[in-house]
């Protein structure tokens, strides 16, 4: 299954969850992001739950701090 994560195209292993794309991304499930899937949200509640879909937009989203 092919997925666009921030504007960079990856194959992941059958489908899998937003967790397991983190995973499989980034080999860790960060802390301080926000993922949005299709240009919605995903709550970080339902990351485990919430299933990828061949070609889905992915945007991974950093919190920052600043003045």
């Amino acid at each position: 299954m092919e997925v666009t994560v921030n504007q960079q195209k990856y194959h992941l292993e059958t489908a899998c969850s937003v967790a397991g794309m983190l995973a499989a991304v980034l080999g860790e499930t960060p802390k301080g992001i926000a993922v949005a899937v299709n240009q919605n949200i995903v709550p970080r509640t339902i990351w485990t739950d919430h299933m990828l879909k061949q070609g889905d937009q992915v945007m991974l989203i950093k919190a920052t701090q600043g003045g």
